[in-house]
């Protein structure tokens, strides 16, 4: 229960760095270690030796880099029904706006497709903004639209008791999933 305290404020903080890293020129690094309760904590001055390079300096320019792209996140936001700051703050994460980002994995562009999730939503060249941003926005409201599924059902005292995963999908998509 606390675990799950402590997660949903750090998922619910690192949105919230990431919008507002998005809004203003990124140019200091950020630092972060995990402490003895499984707590993160972040800076930009490492003042304690515990702390490694979590995000390195960029010299680009954040706004200037999300007025370049926002007008397909505006499109891609109103066609999927999903919120340009959520969509800016995912790309600001995976990939730090860079359309020519790959990741060790595999994931490609600026949401980080995998190939299959990639080819899943329409997407023939990842590197492509326009193509990537529709693709991930597509995917991620396929997400979110599964997970609101899930607690409706869920709420539902009449529901049978079954994983989560089965309402989204059949299978776990991953190895680590399929023991929930």
């Amino acid at each position: 229960m606390i675990k799950t305290k402590i997660m949903k404020k750090t998922v619910f903080s690192l949105i919230w760095t990431f919008y507002f890293l998005g809004s203003c020129p990124a140019q200091a690094e950020i630092y972060r270690y995990v402490d003895e309760n499984g707590i993160w904590h972040f800076t930009n001055i490492r003042s304690d030796s515990r702390y490694k390079l979590y995000l390195p300096s960029s010299s680009l320019d954040s706004a200037t880099v999300i007025t370049e792209y926002g007008y397909i996140i505006d499109q891609a936001a109103e066609k999927f029904d999903m919120d340009a700051s959520l969509i800016k703050a995912v790309i600001k994460a995976e990939s730090d706006f860079d359309h020519r980002a790959v990741s060790k994995t595999g994931a490609r562009g600026l949401m980080q497709l995998m190939p299959g999730t990639a080819e899943a939503m329409d997407v023939d060249n990842p590197f492509n903004p326009e193509e990537n941003i529709f693709g991930g926005t597509k995917y991620l409201s396929s997400l979110i639209e599964g997970i609101t599924i899930t607690r409706s059902r869920l709420s539902r005292p009449t529901m049978p008791a079954q994983p989560m995963w089965t309402f989204i999908t059949e299978s776990p998509p991953f190895p680590r999933l399929r023991r929930l």
